[in-house]
């Protein structure tokens, strides 16, 4: 069914005029892997790119029945969701995203654990739009000195969460989507950068936390409402420390799982407990490996990682999956170690630019593996 489309605040008022519906169609397409035997559901094949939420953002709404993703479709980018069984997707929003370097994109969205409305950046604009009624209404502007960056929601549905750094894109050239254009020179700038909060129903905003590194991937517990983790970003062998846990309740910051000499680890990410960060890295002499830490910093530990990783996530601390090179692979935990991995199918993506990179995370009951694939060619 498709749904009608609205700008404005809402509810509606009387004075909204909804705009014509918006298309829904289906594109799903079933097959069985040929190296796993597994079978492997295509939700989109539109010849444009469609991407599913950055892997830390889980996507899912409707009580897990539909998946929130961003397509390129007509020249413009916008929001869709599917839903999973009969593969029906859904058009929410009908305009396209600025370019560089301002350039913002539904890796970045964000929905709501306690209702249906999901928020993204369009430009300098923070948009919530209501997934039921595809109504928009603005709830806050970066200031144009600023450019913004990836956003989450806390556990109790109440605040957005986001991080916003200073444009130096008068200072060298930036493209960060696209090539990573512009990646080491804003680590070594030390931009100034800013937690900002803003209350979902009041628009109330306030800067949470702020100092003069780049900062980048402000993620929620899923759980505990006063905790956030965020990163110094930027390549991993050259940044202080990449992990950083922050209390809301009491505006205190602290380092975690302090890399070695010769260790890098990033990619960090919640486990469903809201209490234990998943990351990995990689040691010069002994290679890659696995690690959890709580976000105290108790309960550390850490596993070698048999063959390539990519990207890694997991909900507990029992299995992992990653996207080495051109396969999705699994890792199960044995005891005190993670053997060999298993295949789980090939996903074949060029990951060439930011909204092609596989980024692999488990759906909510750990039943399934959501992501993104350009072995089509879209």
């Amino acid at each position: 069914m498709s749904l009608p489309l609205a700008t404005g605040d809402y509810p509606a008022s009387s004075s909204s005029t909804p705009r014509a519906p918006l298309h829904s169609r289906r594109e799903l397409i079933v097959h069985r892997d040929s190296g796993s035997g597994r079978t492997v559901r295509q939700l989109t094949s539109f010849r444009g790119n469609s991407h599913h939420l950055y892997f830390t953002n889980p996507g899912w709404w409707d009580n897990g029945r539909r998946l929130l993703f961003g397509s390129d479709r007509m020249g413009r980018a916008n929001l869709f969701s599917v839903e999973l069984e009969s593969g029906e997707i859904t058009q929410h929003t009908d305009k396209d995203m600025p370019g560089p370097p301002r350039e913002t994109s539904f890796l970045f969205a964000a929905v709501n654990p306690c209702r249906s409305e999901c928020y993204f950046w369009r430009g300098e604009k923070l948009i919530a739009v209501d997934l039921l009624s595809n109504r928009e209404r603005t709830l806050w502007s970066c200031p144009a000195a600023y450019l913004p960056n990836i956003l989450n929601v806390s556990a109790d549905g109440l605040h957005i969460y986001s991080v916003i750094y200073q444009d130096l894109s008068d200072r060298f050239p930036v493209d960060l989507l696209n090539g990573y254009v512009g990646f080491r020179e804003y680590c070594e700038a030390r931009p100034h950068s800013q937690i900002v909060r803003v209350a979902v129903d009041s628009r109330a905003m306030d800067v949470v936390w702020e100092e003069h590194s780049w900062i980048g991937h402000v993620n929620t517990s899923p759980v505990r409402p006063d905790l956030l983790s965020f990163c110094h970003e930027g390549p991993w062998d050259i940044v202080d420390n990449r992990i950083w846990m922050l209390d809301l309740a009491q505006s205190k910051a602290w380092a975690v799982r302090r890399p070695s000499p010769g260790e890098v680890i990033g990619h960090e990410y919640w486990h469903a407990d809201g209490v234990t960060i998943g990351y990995h890295g990689h040691r010069a002499e002994t290679g890659g490996f696995f690690g959890f830490v709580n976000y105290d910093n108790t309960n550390v530990r850490e596993f070698p990682a048999q063959g390539e990783t990519g990207h890694i996530h997991s909900l507990n601390t029992n299995l992992i999956v990653g996207d080495a090179g051109a396969h999705v692979r699994l890792w199960a935990r044995d005891g005190s170690e993670f053997g060999k991995s298993r295949l789980l199918c090939r996903h074949g993506s060029t990951s060439k630019i930011q909204q092609l990179h596989v980024h692999p995370r488990f759906s909510p009951d750990g039943s399934k593996v959501v992501f993104t694939s350009d072995r089509t060619g879209y």
